[in-house]
C-alpha cells in the first residue's frame, strides 16, 4: 500500500484532494454529510492502492491494445483495456489512453458503493467521472485550450442523458498528443470511454503534411513513454483559416464514426479559435452552437 498518497479537503470544506505521483484527484460529493463522509473514506481507502496496482501491470499497460488477448488483472487495468479494444483493429494505442478516466470511475465506484449520494464526480485533471441519481443535474464546462483557464462553452448533463464521462485531449494538455487540437472534449457513457475517445480524435485533428508544425519522438522526452519514437507535437505556428478547417474536419469525420459506433455521446474540437461541435443529433461549426446541447459559458 502507497505511503506517498497525499489526501486532505481543500478549503471550501466540500471537496477531497488526492495526490499520489502522477495521479492528481479533486472529488466531490453531494448529499447527507453522513454519506458523504462515508464517501470520502471509501475514496481514500481504494486511493492508496491505485498507484501501485497500476505499475504492478504498467508493462501490459504500455504495450498496444489488442481486441483479443489476455486482460489485465486489475480492475482499473481492465477498464483501461476495455475502453482501447474498439480502436485496436484500426490504429495504434495502449490501455495508456484511458488511464485517467479510468482511474476516476474506479475511485467514484467504490464511494458509490459504500454511500447513497444525490450526485459525485471525481475530476482525474480534466477527465471527470460523473454519479447522478433520479433527477440529479451536472453542469461541465468546455475550454479552449487545457493548459490555462479559457472556458468558453458549458453543458448541461442530466441523469437520463446516460452521459456518466467526460474527458479533454489536445497537444496543449499534460499527456502527448500525435495531433494538433488545442483542446477536444468528449462525452460518453463512462469517464474511460471518453479518455480513449478524446485522445484518438485529438490526435485526427492534424495537418501531417505543415512542415512549421514542431514535432519529436516521444521517447526523446520521455524514455518510458508508450508512445516510443512516434512523433509528438510540440508546438503549432499561427494556421490559416482554410489549414484550421482542414485540421478540424479531419477530427470531426473521425468524431462522427465514434459517435456512430456509439463509442461517444457528443465531442468538442477547438483549434485556435475555431470550434466544431458534434451533438447527440447533428454536428455543426460553433455558430450554431444555441441550437446543440454545449451553451456559451457566460462571466
Amino acid at each position: 500500500m502507497s505511503t506517498r498518497a497525499q489526501i486532505r479537503m481543500l478549503p471550501d470544506g466540500c471537496r477531497l484532494h488526492m495526490h499520489d505521483g502522477p495521479i492528481d484527484l479533486i472529488v466531490e460529493a453531494f448529499g447527507e454529510a453522513r454519506e458523504i463522509n462515508a464517501a470520502y473514506n471509501a475514496a481514500s481507502s481504494r486511493f492508496v492502492q491505485v498507484l501501485d496496482e497500476l505499475c504492478a501491470e504498467l508493462i501490459f499497460l504500455r504495450s498496444p491494445a489488442r481486441q483479443n488477448g489476455p486482460l489485465p488483472t486489475g480492475p482499473i487495468a481492465r477498464r483501461m483495456a476495455e475502453a482501447v479494444k474498439p480502436y485496436a483493429a484500426h490504429i495504434f494505442i495502449t490501455p495508456m489512453a484511458s488511464v485517467a478516466g479510468a482511474v476516476a470511475e474506479e475511485i467514484l465506484a467504490a464511494m458509490t458503493s459504500n454511500a447513497r449520494l444525490s450526485k459525485a464526480y471525481v475530476n482525474d485533471g480534466g477527465d471527470i467521472a460523473l454519479h447522478l441519481a433520479n433527477e440529479e443535474t451536472f453542469v461541465v464546462g468546455m475550454v479552449e485550450r487545457p493548459d490555462r483557464a479559457s472556458l468558453f462553452g458549458t453543458t448541461t448533463i442530466r441523469y437520463g442523458d446516460l452521459i456518466r464521462g467526460i474527458a479533454t485531449s489536445g497537444w496543449r494538455g499534460r499527456s502527448f498528443s500525435l495531433g494538433i487540437a488545442d483542446a477536444v472534449t468528449v462525452l460518453a457513457e463512462t469517464a474511460a470511454m471518453a479518455d480513449a475517445a478524446a485522445t484518438v480524435i485529438a490526435n485526427a485533428v492534424d495537418l501531417p503534411e505543415h512542415h512549421g508544425i514542431g514535432r519529436v519522438r516521444a521517447c526523446d522526452l520521455a524514455p518510458d513513454s508508450d508512445l516510443g519514437e512516434r512523433m509528438v507535437t510540440q508546438s503549432v505556428p499561427e494556421l490559416s483559416q482554410r489549414e484550421i478547417g482542414i485540421a478540424l474536419e479531419r477530427g470531426l469525420d473521425v468524431a462522427e464514426r465514434l459517435k456512430a459506433s456509439g463509442l461517444i455521446r457528443a465531442a468538442a474540437l477547438n483549434l485556435q479559435g475555431a470550434t466544431r461541435i458534434l451533438d447527440s443529433e447533428k454536428r455543426a461549426p460553433s455558430e450554431n452552437v444555441s441550437r446543440l446541447i454545449w451553451s456559451p459559458a457566460h462571466a
